[in-house]
């Protein structure tokens, strides 16, 4: 289990991130009615995901929420069509069951509220799921991936998909523990809104530490597996300019 993750799992309460966005309105409750109150864990459950689903699909289905991290659902190496998202502030818990039975594509989206060990139980099954299936069998366009691959030229390079919108630099630098790397060979890309957009660029020291670091393409940072391409300055130079 990745580092940020096992974080947020030892930390509880205090992983919560901003308030909402600026895009909802809500009045506070008053301050007595805090008192000897842990604050829940901000998660909800959805059911009827398109079998396509994707972490932006789920960013633009939340808009204006802060999506902290996006789980989703796998028996048997599958897509279940079910998920888990973890918002930034518990009071967007009630933002989010507003969505309940709203269409994502053709489908509607049952969202229910959930809680921390349902999600946590989840973590542990895609790992667990993870191991006894072949991430290659689960990924629509794994072929077309891998062809683009092998002739790829390295340049020192490489550009991370797949990542936890929670991941910070500490986690890929642990991911890539092997190698030595510093925080500013590492640039988390950013969508339209200023979020991780899930995906990363790593600078190494050389061609032939990027080229070694493809070993670790499709391994797991969290519950996720990571799929690693060889970049090149220019593509890096643009996602990072799209995000600012």
């Amino acid at each position: 289990m990745g580092a940020k993750r096992q974080r947020m799992i030892d930390q509880g309460p205090l992983f919560y991130g901003h308030s909402p966005g600026s895009s909802f309105m809500y009045t506070a409750p008053p301050p007595h009615s805090y008192v000897s109150q842990p604050s829940p864990f901000p998660v909800v459950r959805l059911r009827g995901l398109p079998f396509d689903c994707t972490e932006a699909d789920m960013v633009e289905f939340f808009h204006g929420l802060d999506i902290v991290d996006v789980l989703f659902v796998h028996r048997n190496g599958k897509f279940t069509g079910e998920g888990f998202c973890v918002l930034g502030y518990p009071l967007q818990v009630d933002f989010a069951l507003q969505k309940n039975r709203q269409n994502m594509g053709r489908r509607y989206v049952e969202v229910f509220r959930s809680k921390r060990q349902e999600y946590y139980r989840a973590i542990a099954n895609e790992v667990a799921d993870a191991r006894v299936s072949s991430p290659r069998r689960n990924a629509p366009r794994a072929k077309s991936s891998d062809e683009a691959k092998e002739p790829a030229e390295h340049t020192g390079i490489l550009r991370l998909r797949g990542l936890p919108f929670s991941a910070g630099k500490d986690d890929i630098i642990e991911f890539f523990k092997d190698f030595v790397l510093s925080e500013d060979a590492i640039h988390i890309v950013l969508n339209s809104e200023g979020r991780p957009s899930g995906e990363a660029f790593v600078e190494f020291a050389n061609a032939e530490d990027s080229k070694a670091a493809m070993a670790k393409d499709r391994m797991t940072l969290g519950s996720r597996y990571i799929e690693l391409f060889p970049s090149f300055p220019e593509e890096m130079d643009d996602a990072i300019s799209r995000g600012r």
